[in-house]
């Protein structure tokens, strides 16, 4: 099997051109195989190609524990940058069938060579049953405890679900996420995002992601972490997130969700399965 490992601000994966469907079905054996860094490639996740009808390609998202998942912005970066290269699609624009609908994929050309991609990740829903949230009203700010320690938190879907917790980065260890995650609140789980606020145009985040742990970016949460600061009154509508493995640039516009960051090629080889 021929891949390509790839990463966005160090979020990494395993991408595979899968449009003849010979791994249907088996995509989450797939995921937990090749992403242990241990005995295999090693990633937070795989990214499939597939035919789309509703679209010019499609990404099926699987997570390293072998769970699926519908959206994610580092990894549709990467995903975009993929299909580019291996001219299974090209443009300065892509249309991507995802899990959490259609997504467009902008894509900064320079010298023949994908230099960044701009990604619009649609709207946030603060809606309990999008999230899904076992509470009765929008989470915005409401303190729970876990652990014998209190969060304030504020949840919602951005492609999948997340939750925001504010405060200095030192005062949390992104361990703590997973005792989240797994909630009794959250009956699907959730990621959980730790997001420093530095100034109206600045953030800092540290992720626990669903189905994959701690990792050195997220992009979907990225965007979570801008929406909830901005809707807080921290930050303004365009924000640099400063992640551990690197920056992105998340844009609240009246059409949706933009986020810009780097996708790169890390290496290529086969597999034997």
């Amino acid at each position: 099997m021929k891949f390509t490992k790839m990463n966005g601000t160090g979020n990494d994966f395993v991408v595979i051109d899968d449009r003849k469907g010979q791994f249907l079905g088996r995509e989450g054996e797939l995921a937990k195989t090749l992403c242990n860094r241990n005995f295999a490639i090693g990633g937070d996740g795989i990214l499939i190609v597939r035919e789309s009808n509703i679209a010019e390609t499609q990404m099926i998202i699987m997570n390293a524990d072998g769970s699926y998942a519908s959206m994610c912005g580092n990894g549709i970066r990467c995903f975009a940058k993929y299909v580019w290269d291996e001219n299974i699609v090209k443009g300065n624009s892509i249309k991507i069938e995802t899990g959490d609908g259609i997504k467009e994929a902008f894509l900064n050309i320079e010298n023949n060579e994908v230099k960044e991609v701009t990604i619009n990740m649609g709207v946030p829903s603060f809606k309990i049953e999008d999230i899904p949230a076992k509470f009765t009203e929008e989470i915005i700010d409401r303190q729970i405890k876990i652990n014998d320690k209190e969060y304030n938190i504020t949840s919602m879907l951005m492609g999948v679900p997340h939750t925001v917790i504010f405060g200095n980065l030192d005062q949390h260890d992104v361990q703590e996420g997973k005792y989240i995650e797994k909630n009794e609140i959250f009956p699907i789980g959730t990621n959980v995002n730790f997001c420093e606020v530095i100034s109206k145009d600045k953030v800092k985040v540290k992720t626990w992601e669903r189905g994959a742990g701690p990792t050195l970016a997220c992009g979907t949460g990225s965007c979570a972490c801008v929406i909830a600061s901005n809707k807080l009154g921290f930050t303004d509508a365009k924000v640099e997130v400063q992640v551990p493995g690197g920056k992105l640039l998340i844009e609240i516009k009246e059409d949706g969700v933009f986020m810009t960051g780097p996708a790169v090629v890390s290496f290529k080889g086969e597999y034997e399965i």
